[in-house]
């Protein structure tokens, strides 16, 4: 099959299969991105967080992943839902929106079908998501889906923000997407002043050690400095999204063709400081637990809860 038919196809299968937009790039090592990560590592902006931090020069040569590599097609799942008030009686600790779904897991099988399809055809396919081997932003701003917003997240010039990234490496020469979008942000700096702890105080720079989305996940104790800031939140932080015009409404964001099953947007403070380490992971797992130890939880919960006892106190 000649190129151009089979990205029409590939296009078909990943619509088919709920992705919300789809780009391609070539497969080229990341060189900008990954004089960036350095940079910012070297700077010890990035927190300890070791996501694409650790081996720059593996998260940023795609050849790496597939040996041979010449393509990459990008993939994005819109997620956007709503924060319903909690169902439960006070007090309840927020969950970031791209876990009130498995996006990650709908994206996934939906990037599966995109490779298996590949594999037909006689060319080698990875499906990479969510882990430390490819800069997903970058290749996903390379193959025209957006542009790297003030809050460091990809901005497509529709779903905005609420979305999560994945791609497939490819020894498929597949045609590339159009250059990539220019910058939508210009002097807008809504993000950096919604910020609850100043994690964005230069413009597409984050500063890790101040990101309650990474504190939550960061081993050690919760410093103490960003303990009032964390708030309700159990997990992740939506504020730089929420504030964003680019965003669309939440019900426009999450009109995609498949629907996975929801999950709990508001957890029961209480009943996790109760439960067992075994009942802990097994209801969180899919969270992001530093060496999946349940006394991360509970540490979160406790800091949440002191801030909603707090509240509800004054009130």
């Amino acid at each position: 099959m000649n190129p151009v038919d089979l990205l029409d196809e590939l296009r078909s299968v990943a619509s088919i299969a709920g992705i919300s937009a789809l780009g391609v790039t070539d497969a080229q090592p990341f060189a900008e991105a990954r004089r960036v990560i350095e940079s910012q590592k070297s700077d010890g902006l990035h927190g300890g967080m070791h996501f694409t931090y650790g081996r720059p020069e593996r998260s940023t040569d795609p050849a790496l992943i597939v040996p041979g590599a010449a393509s990459i097609i990008v993939g994005l799942w819109a997620y956007g839902r709503d924060h319903a008030a909690p169902s439960h009686s006070p007090p309840a600790g927020r969950v970031a929106r791209y876990v009130h779904t498995d996006a990650y897991g709908g994206l996934s099988t939906a990037l599966g079908r995109v490779a298996d399809r590949l594999r037909v055809e006689g060319h080698s396919a990875e499906v990479v998501l969510d882990d430390n081997r490819l800069v997903d932003r970058s290749a996903a701003y390379r193959a025209g889906l957006g542009w790297l917003g003030h809050n460091t997240n990809l901005l497509h010039p529709t779903l905005g923000s609420w979305l999560v990234i994945g791609s497939v490496v490819t020894s498929a020469e597949l045609p590339v997407s159009e250059a990539p979008v220019s910058d939508g942000c210009g002097s807008c700096r809504r993000c950096a002043a919604q910020c609850p702890t100043g994690a964005l105080d230069d413009p597409g720079v984050l500063d890790a050690r101040k990101c309650l989305a990474w504190l939550v996940q960061a081993g050690g104790s919760f410093p103490r400095e960003f303990r009032s800031a964390l708030g309700d939140r159990i997990y992740g932080c939506d504020d730089c999204q929420e504030v964003c015009p680019v965003n669309p409404g939440l019900d426009a964001a999450s009109a995609v063709r498949v629907e996975l099953k929801p999950r709990a947007p508001w957890v029961p403070l209480v009943d996790m400081l109760a439960a067992s380490d075994e009942e802990l992971l097994a209801t969180f797992g899919h969270w992001y637990i530093p060496r999946r130890r349940a006394q991360y939880l509970r540490r979160n919960a406790l800091v949440a809860l002191g801030n909603v006892a707090t509240l509800m106190t004054l009130r």
